[in-house]
């Protein structure tokens, strides 16, 4: 019920068609395509499986698609309302997170908590926390409708690195209390830079992927969270940077991953395909699982897109849902 009230709650949202070119690997050509020697997954890992595959097909298989939504933000007049019996993974999209009861601090009144955001290299922010009485606790930072979520550590601090999602960056940190702290600072390098964000909550098994100029799987320019990042390629302009936030280990997660290109420096000119995938898992087959896609768009605008996905059911663990439109594709014109 606490997930419905947050999905409800969250935005309004308009049911489209779709065309979302959505196609299933099988469990064998997603070795071959997307096997561990290329795409190594990055989930921590699950419970030993209950179940193993008795056989896999050969071939891509498409999927006869009956109960994806694709929604945008931009109608609050349809509401999803899941049903409530379904077993659901959700992502939170509401301008609130509500960390589970247990998440709650000690003499919250009594803590005194300061952050503070500093604007870094590629239109990132160094975001730090003291909160000395709230050590080991879960919070949640929110940053321009992206959230994720985070644990101090046994002082009370926190230190990590996110992408600016818009050049007045602001940052609030909160724990369940409702106690927390804000933090804000300006951007200034963020127009040189692309960004695509996707978010979830929980093991929803989501991943973003980008193919920078016709780059395949598992070659260089394929870039996701699995595969080796080269900062100093991306300060020259050379290519992208995707990286993950969220602490997997907290209760109830909420985990986002962002993929930047320096657009601004790029040195090649051409086209960036992005792809929204999932892996189906023993975390999440035969379930509902949702997702959030932000775009950073010309003007400082933020294009959202929510996705709820019904996975197959568990014979088809290994396999890979493929969303290729989810999010726009990004077109480079070299400088």
């Amino acid at each position: 019920m606490q997930h419905m009230k947050e999905i409800a709650t969250a935005v309004g949202t308009l049911a489209i068609a779709v065309g979302i070119g959505f196609v299933m690997q099988s469990s064998e050509t997603a070795q071959e395509r997307y096997g561990k020697s290329a795409r190594p997954i990055t989930i921590p890992a699950a419970d030993p499986p209950q179940e193993t595959l008795s056989g896999t097909a050969s071939g891509d298989i498409l999927l006869e698609v009956e109960e994806i939504e694709l929604t945008s933000a931009s109608d609050p007049a349809i509401v999803p309302v899941p049903n409530a019996e379904a077993q659901v993974q959700r992502a939170s999209v509401s301008a609130t997170d509500v960390p589970q009861a247990q998440d709650a601090l000690p003499n919250p009144e009594q803590c005194e908590m300061t952050a503070n955001a500093t604007a870094t290299s590629a239109a990132m922010v160094n975001l730090t926390l003291d909160a000395p009485c709230a050590a080991n606790e879960r919070l949640t930072v929110h940053h321009n409708g992206m959230m994720f979520t985070q644990t101090t550590d046994a002082a009370g601090g926190l230190t990590v690195t996110v992408p600016a999602l818009t050049e007045q960056a602001v940052f609030i940190l909160a724990f369940s209390t409702g106690e927390g702290a804000v933090a804000q600072t300006t951007v200034p390098d963020l127009g040189m830079y692309d960004r695509v964000a996707l978010q979830w909550r929980g093991r929803a098994g989501f991943e973003l992927h980008a193919r920078e100029f016709g780059a395949d799987y598992g070659q260089d320019g394929h870039v996701w969270t699995g595969a080796p990042q080269n900062a100093a390629g991306m300060a020259r302009g050379q290519n992208g940077f995707a990286m993950r936030l969220g602490d997997a280990l907290a209760a109830e997660p909420l985990v986002a991953e962002i993929y930047t290109f320096p657009t601004g420096a790029a040195q090649d000119t051409g086209i960036i395909d992005m792809s929204v995938e999932a892996e189906v898992t023993n975390n999440n087959c035969g379930l509902e699982i949702e997702a959030q896609s932000l775009e950073m768009m010309a003007g400082g605008t933020m294009k959202t897109q929510d996705l709820i996905l019904s996975v197959p059911d568990c014979d088809a663990v290994g396999s890979f849902l493929v969303l290729n439109n989810l999010v726009s594709d990004l077109k480079v014109a070299g400088n």
